[in-house]
């Protein structure tokens, strides 16, 4: 178990990370560690290994972070934040180290200010450009120079861009080979102001932005949808109102969501690791808006408490392989990204002076 202390007045409850007993030899031998946002506590997480072979966790602040992108390298990491898009950029050399052991140091150097447009996921562009969910205008966009976003597309049902939440448009997956936006997942097809919170439970679907074609529909509160260069036909999601992980057979056409794991908690934010999906899950919200859901009787039929975790599941076999669990503080997980090839990360926020004096200078092209 590794634990996060409480502030020092005492009043923050401790954060406590339980890991299964496998996870640690995994992600040793995969090479890889994951990141992780909890917009609930205003916290991004890097879980990666100490030279002993303890989970090393680091943590930084930034309000209501969520939505999140690593480039193939892992040498850029996006995040959406409350009213910010943020750039990270990895400052320590290929194949080096800083002075306290970690492989990569991402500090912030680029910021776009949103406003509160509620960006959920992210994703980056063949050509360097983000383009994200903008939920509040029920929309995909992306930044300008001017402006709060840009918007690139629309579901064709929603008759204006106006800041009501209509449909609840959340995830987004991009086409493997072109590295543009593929699908989406949205709570309901509402084009009224707050309307999807009235389809919880069986208003979900996935739409193609290429053909604005519905692939799959009687869904509940689906999120982060992805699309594994595996299984080309297939988009993977997780019907969070259900508990379920998953996908939809595109090139099937039957609209059909076929539950490959039950994960004991309100699913959202997904990341491939060859043929293995981090999903991250919530415990259950004390909340109107998700309860008496289809999650509350199947927790209940499988006798489980709702759990705040990251699951490690094989695509082939449905199983959850190994687990981290997140207790405490933390109750509510959006996104987790995986790094590859990166033994222990660490980022930099804005809370203390250590942004001040890390430095470096693009010498590319001087005299």
């Amino acid at each position: 178990m590794t634990q996060i202390p409480s502030s020092p007045g005492g009043q923050e409850p401790k954060l406590a990370l339980t890991a299964s007993r496998g996870l640690v030899s995994w992600m040793a031998s995969e090479r890889v560690s994951f990141a992780f946002t909890t917009y609930q506590a205003g916290k991004m997480f890097m879980v990666g290994l100490q030279p002993d072979g303890r989970l090393s966790v680091f943590e930084r602040t930034f309000n209501r972070c969520m939505g999140m992108h690593a480039s193939a390298d892992a040498q850029t990491l996006w995040m959406t934040s409350l009213y910010q898009l943020w750039r990270f950029e990895n400052y320590v050399p290929g194949g080096g180290s800083t002075q306290d052991g970690y492989d990569r140091l991402y500090v912030p150097t680029l910021g776009h200010t949103t406003g509160d447009v509620d960006i959920h996921d992210v994703h980056v562009r063949a050509d360097g450009t983000p383009v994200f969910v903008v939920t509040l205008f029920n929309c995909l966009g992306t930044v300008s120079e001017t402006h709060s976003f840009r918007p690139v597309w629309k579901p064709p049902f929603i008759s204006a861009l106006v800041p009501e939440d209509r449909c609840h448009l959340n995830g987004m997956a991009v086409d493997p080979a072109t590295g543009e936006p593929a699908y989406v997942t949205m709570v309901s097809q509402s084009d009224v102001s707050d309307g999807w919170r009235d389809h919880r439970t069986g208003g979900g679907i996935v739409m193609d932005v290429r053909t604005n074609e519905v692939v799959a529909e009687g869904l509940s509160m689906p999120h982060s949808p992805r699309v594994h260069p595996d299984f080309p036909g297939r988009v993977w999601l997780l019907n969070a109102g259900t508990g379920h992980f998953g996908y939809v057979d595109v090139d099937a056409g039957d609209k059909t969501f076929h539950e490959v794991a039950f994960c004991p908690g309100f699913l959202r934010g997904m990341s491939f690791i060859g043929r293995k999906a981090l999903v991250g899950l919530s415990a259950a919200r004390e909340n109107r808006t998700f309860s008496g859901l289809a999650l509350d009787d199947n927790l209940a039929a499988k006798s489980a408490e709702p759990r705040c975790a990251i699951h490690v599941v094989d695509l082939d076999s449905g199983t959850t392989e190994h687990w981290l669990r997140v207790e405490g503080v933390v109750r509510e997980l959006y996104d987790v990204v995986a790094l590859r090839g990166v033994v222990r990360p660490k980022l930099l926020g804005f809370k203390t002076d250590e942004i001040r004096r890390t430095l470096r200078v693009d010498e590319a092209g001087a005299g």
